[in-house]
């Protein structure tokens, strides 16, 4: 099997657009096309014809080239059935659970609700690739705009047991100021330090920082670390639920 080619594309402030070819049979998709034109342009470089979208949440920065995208190239918009009349022009609604094909390639479909009520991911498992929208961030996670802290966190805890090679595509640049965050929370973790470090490297040479590899978030991102002793213990919340603990790092993040 050829595989999964992947282009990012960087629009608007600080979004991402992902662009995925199934080499196999030339099936392509974007990954929550905030604005069309990018898109138009990198397909056309690229020489392929965009066959798919697949949406993560109705948010316009994740959806509002759709339906210009749709009128130019005929896709197929791929969106959460709960959030159906949310997402402009979807074809196929689906549920946690369920496969996506892109030509010869499969994604599992997660419900990640927490963000908004109608989030899911694409892990692509063959490709080790995750697009995940704005339920995990690297170093990061999104803001709690429609669900509960034990929503976000059970989303959170879900993704954190893929495997950890598994490449995070997320929706946003917001590395270098996570880490930031991170640090303020929990300076002694070299883990933590050592990937910010990279990203600020990264970022002083205008380099993404996107995609990271799963198995460094679990150790460095505080997100995925609210039931971790070490990091509860450095924020007063030695003994807690994790839920609690999500529930304050995500508060102290909102008024950094």
């Amino acid at each position: 099997m050829a595989g999964l080619r992947i282009e990012q594309i960087q629009v608007l402030r600080d979004n991402y657009v992902y662009l995925l070819r199934d080499e196999d049979t030339a099936a392509c998709a974007a990954v929550d096309p905030s604005v069309a034109a990018p898109v138009l342009i990198a397909l056309d470089r690229l020489g392929w014809t965009l066959t798919h979208i697949f949406n993560t949440h109705h948010h316009h920065d994740h959806t509002g080239g759709n339906l210009e995208l749709k009128q130019a190239c005929g896709c197929t918009v791929v969106g959460h059935a709960r959030d159906a009349q949310r997402i402009p022009g979807i074809d196929l609604a689906v549920k946690d659970g369920d496969d996506v094909a892109l030509g010869s390639a499969r994604a599992r479909v997660f419900d990640v609700s927490g963000h908004t009520m109608g989030h899911i991911a694409y892990w692509f498992e063959n490709e080790s690739a995750l697009f995940c929208g704005d339920t995990l961030f690297s170093l990061g996670c999104g803001r709690l705009f429609e669900g509960t802290p034990a929503r976000m966190w059970a989303s959170l805890v879900r993704l954190r047991e893929l495997p950890g090679n598994t490449r995070v595509y997320c929706g946003h640049e917001y590395t270098e100021s996570n880490a930031r965050f991170a640090l303020s929370l929990d300076a002694n973790n070299l883990a933590l330090r050592r990937r910010a470090d990279e990203v600020r490297r990264l970022r002083a040479q205008g380099l993404p920082t996107i995609p990271s590899l799963l198995a460094e978030e679990c150790v460095a991102n505080p997100f995925l670390r609210a039931d971790d002793a070490q990091l509860q213990a450095a924020i007063g919340h030695a003994g807690s639920e994790p839920v609690e603990t999500f529930a304050e790092i995500r508060r102290r993040k909102d008024a950094f």
